[in-house]
Formats: C-alpha cells, sequence, structure tokens
C-alpha cells in the first residue's frame, strides 16, 4: 500500500466537545485540512467508524495540484459511552486520478484496494472537568446525572421502522373510515332536502286542491239556495280523501 501523499492537519487525532453528562457539544465543529502538494490530481474520501455520529462536509472529493481543502466534522447530539471512545476513528483515503479518466466514481470501483492511501485519526472527546477527576463526590453525581440523561434519550429514541409502519397503515384506516362517513353524511343530507322539497310540494297540492274544491263548493251554494244534502256530505269526505292519500305518500317518503 502506497504512502498518503496528501497533507492532513491535524495529524493524529480529532479533538471533540462533550459536556458533563458526557454528550456531544452540538455547537462545536472540527475541522481537517487536506493539502495536494503533488502534481498530480488526487481523489479523496473520508470515512469513519461512527458514521451515524458524525456530520462530514464534503466527505469526498478532488484536489487539483497544490490545492487544499477544509473538512468540517460535526458531531450529532450522541451520548459518548466511555467503553467506545476508542472505537471512534477517521480516515482519509486517497487515490491519484488517471489522466485519461473523467468519470470520478468509476476510478474509485475500478481502483485495487493495495493502490488506495489510507491515513487514520484516532477521536478525543475533551470534557469541561478533565483534569479535576480528583473530586469523588462530584465524580459520583456526575456520573449518576449521565445515567439519568442517558434513560431519558433511550425513551426519546425514535419508534422502529416496524412501529412506524403499522402507525401509518392506522392512519391511513381512520382516514379512509372518516373519507365513507362523510360521503354516507353528504349523501343522507342530500335525500333529506330531497325529501322537504317533497314535502313542500305535497302541501302546495294539497292547499290547492282544498282551495278548489272550496271554490267549486261556494259556486254550488250562489247558485242553489237550497242544496242537496248528499251533495253537502260529499265535500268533506272528499278533502278527508285526498288528505289521507297524500298522508300515505308522505309516509311512504320518510320511511321506504
Amino acid at each position: 500500500m502506497p504512502n498518503q501523499v496528501l497533507i492532513i492537519e491535524p495529524q493524529n487525532e480529532l479533538k471533540f466537545k462533550v459536556n458533563l453528562s458526557g454528550l456531544f457539544d452540538q455547537g462545536h465543529t472540527t475541522h481537517m485540512k487536506l493539502t495536494n502538494p503533488t502534481s498530480n490530481t488526487v481523489l479523496f474520501k473520508i470515512k469513519t467508524t461512527a458514521p451515524k455520529k458524525y456530520y462530514v462536509r464534503p466527505n469526498s472529493g478532488v484536489l487539483e495540484p497544490n490545492a487544499k481543502v477544509d473538512i468540517a466534522i460535526t458531531p450529532q447530539h450522541f451520548y459518548v459511552d466511555p467503553n467506545e471512545t476508542h472505537k471512534h476513528k477517521f480516515m482519509v483515503q486517497s487515490v491519484i486520478a488517471p489522466d485519461n479518466k473523467t468519470n470520478i466514481d468509476q476510478v474509485w470501483k475500478e481502483t485495487h484496494p493495495n493502490q488506495l492511501m489510507d491515513y487514520k485519526l484516532r477521536c478525543v472527546f475533551v470534557s469541561p472537568r478533565e483534569g479535576n477527576t480528583n473530586d469523588a463526590g462530584d465524580t459520583a453525581a456526575q456520573n449518576e446525572v449521565t445515567k439519568k440523561l442517558v434513560a431519558v434519550a433511550e425513551e426519546g429514541k425514535p419508534p422502529a421502522p416496524q412501529s412506524v409502519s403499522k402507525a401509518f397503515s392506522k392512519s391511513e384506516n381512520v382516514e379512509n373510515d372518516m373519507q365513507k362517513v362523510s360521503s354516507e353524511v353528504i349523501h343522507l343530507r342530500e335525500e333529506e332536502s330531497k325529501l322537504r322539497h317533497e314535502n313542500l310540494r305535497l302541501k302546495e297540492e294539497l292547499l290547492r286542491l282544498h282551495q278548489q274544491v272550496g271554490g267549486e263548493h261556494m259556486a254550488q251554494r250562489g247558485h242553489s239556495y237550497a242544496p242537496d244534502r248528499k251533495e253537502q256530505l260529499s265535500v268533506p269526505w272528499l278533502g278527508i280523501t285526498l288528505a289521507m292519500a297524500l298522508l300515505g305518500i308522505i309516509i311512504g317518503k320518510f320511511f321506504m
């Protein structure tokens, strides 16, 4: 494996700030500078053993001869497990770009692992209380706070993908049921409106019939001073019959 041609600063370790509870300081960004002192174009990638705990921008690129690039590494708001601090490492991987290749992805795919140039840096976590660990009482209190914060962080973790999927499925079912109920309500309201219009029409028809029958009865009384008793009785019975027929139609509209 060839030696790394890039000049990397810092050379050995990357320092990150953590607070008293062992959480990464979100407001702190660590920088790494890469310099290409050669006359060749060099491709680079930044890799880490804990990719979910760091934002690296840019994490890959091209360095022209004598060019420089600043790499910003920002930790996420995660708790730093003391047992895993030695596992956090970064690696700068580079390769000299062939003259006849313009596709960067193709170059990385075709490059044999033995041709890659690697350079590793370890992570160091700096605490505000570092150097004052002689106070056993403070250390115990700090450990207690750390345990509580870790417990809270565990409770606040996002649900597993399967739980999220079930939640979305339930939400979609509820939404479909609400749409069905809403459509049914709209349909019932339309039916109610139709029945009301039909009821008003029947009432107007009944009133018109009453007025027509009343007019005919008055006309007959105007032509005759002594109407026949059968004619006097037939008019009320005709009105009652019509009213009962209309009432039957209305009841049928509402209950069928």
